[in-house]
């Protein structure tokens, strides 16, 4: 087997970054192997190389979305980020592509999907105060935020219209994650993390 070089590497990123906006754009049916090498500037054997077949590069895609989300979790809440404005112009700069995949994925549906979504219940009720109220039912509490902010995120189209501003802007997002923590207690998350929350919007909004 042959080494893999950083040109393999810098095209198979390129292909699966085309795919994930393809397959969010068009939903997986409706996106074929030459399209998305067309668009990646790449033969489609090329693609077939890299991936094998289009479930394998949606399962990739799955992957890739999945490994983000952890890793946004980890640094911020885990790593206590979240006031950094540093941190929050990250996530806003690399996470529209990722989540407008996500959207199309949980409607369109895929067991990579449901793993994402599952996985976001358990990190949500994970990090849930337990102050406000011990005997509270934290794993619906968690469903049920969980599907509130990936609403958000499936229907961006409309939330769009309704703002009169792409939701995946630094103003939209900004907006957005405002109203958010205006309708959440901070009790619910834990005063600590809602502060930082709180303080890294208002940091980035300073530097808009």
């Amino acid at each position: 087997m042959r080494p893999v070089s950083e040109e393999d590497l810098t095209a198979r990123a390129r292909i699966r970054d085309v795919a994930m906006a393809l397959f969010a754009e068009r939903g997986v049916k409706a996106t074929t192997i030459r399209g998305i090498a067309e668009a990646a500037g790449v033969s489609p054997g090329l693609v077939q190389h890299h991936f094998g077949s289009k479930e394998e590069l949606r399962h990739a895609c799955d992957e890739y979305v999945l490994s983000y989300v952890r890793e946004q979790v980890e640094t911020g809440i885990t790593g206590r980020n979240l006031e950094k404005p540093e941190f929050v112009e990250s996530v806003h700069r690399t996470a529209p592509p990722l989540m407008k995949y996500l959207g199309r994925a949980l409607v369109d549906g895929s067991p990579g999907a449901a793993a994402m979504f599952d996985e976001l219940v358990s990190v949500t009720e994970k990090h849930l105060s337990r102050d406000d109220d011990p005997q509270a039912d934290h794993r619906a509490r968690a469903t049920v935020l969980t599907a509130m902010k990936l609403g958000i995120t499936v229907l961006h189209e409309h939330v769009s219209r309704a703002l009169g501003t792409d939701l995946h802007s630094p103003q939209g997002a900004l907006r957005t994650g405002r109203a958010q923590l205006d309708l959440i207690r901070p009790e619910f998350l834990g005063r600590e993390l809602f502060e930082q929350a709180r303080t890294g919007l208002e940091r980035f909004e300073g530097r808009q």
